[in-house]
């Protein structure tokens, strides 16, 4: 989303600014999430959900992991406006996936190792699926959990998943 913002405001915020989940409102004009969500429906006659980047590496890893047995499983929250963009988002990139669920309720959805970067999705899968390993991708809008193991890159999650 930050591209696109720059592009449009003509202002230079960089991915280092987001140092918490939900600040989008102090780091930019809108007053609210909603506002911003308002403004992500329709970026080039899609959603803001059409348009994003792949991390790098990641389409690599999954599909490494996917060759080497484990089925890959898609669990991502999404406004109802942005379902049909976000199906699209996944094929365009060729993800290597027989498995997407849409929910706010992710822990829901039973899977072996759960690969999350979201506070409140993973204190959710800690308290609701505290059998299952459970991998938060490192990032300054998240804390260590107790029994959630960290990964900062997709390498290193592909190496715990393999040794696992």
């Amino acid at each position: 989303w930050i591209g696109f913002y720059n592009e449009e405001f003509g202002t230079h915020l960089h991915e280092d600014d987001v140092d918490g989940w939900g600040v989008i409102p102090r780091l930019t004009h809108f007053h609210s999430m909603h506002h911003f969500w308002e403004w992500a429906r329709s970026l080039n006659g899609a959603s803001l959900f059409r348009h994003l980047d792949t991390y790098a590496d990641s389409v690599e890893t999954l599909w490494g992991l996917r060759w080497s047995g484990h089925d890959i499983v898609i669990i991502t929250t999404k406004p109802g406006w942005a379902i049909h963009d976000t199906f699209e988002w996944i094929a365009e990139h060729k993800l290597p996936t027989r498995e997407v669920h849409i929910t706010r309720d992710k822990y829901e959805i039973d899977c072996d190792v759960y690969l999350d970067d979201s506070p409140g999705q993973l204190r959710s899968y800690a308290r609701r699926r505290p059998d299952r390993t459970i991998v938060r991708f490192v990032r300054k809008w998240n804390d260590p959990i107790d029994g959630v193991v960290d990964v900062s890159s997709w390498q290193e999650f592909d190496q715990f998943v393999r040794s696992h």
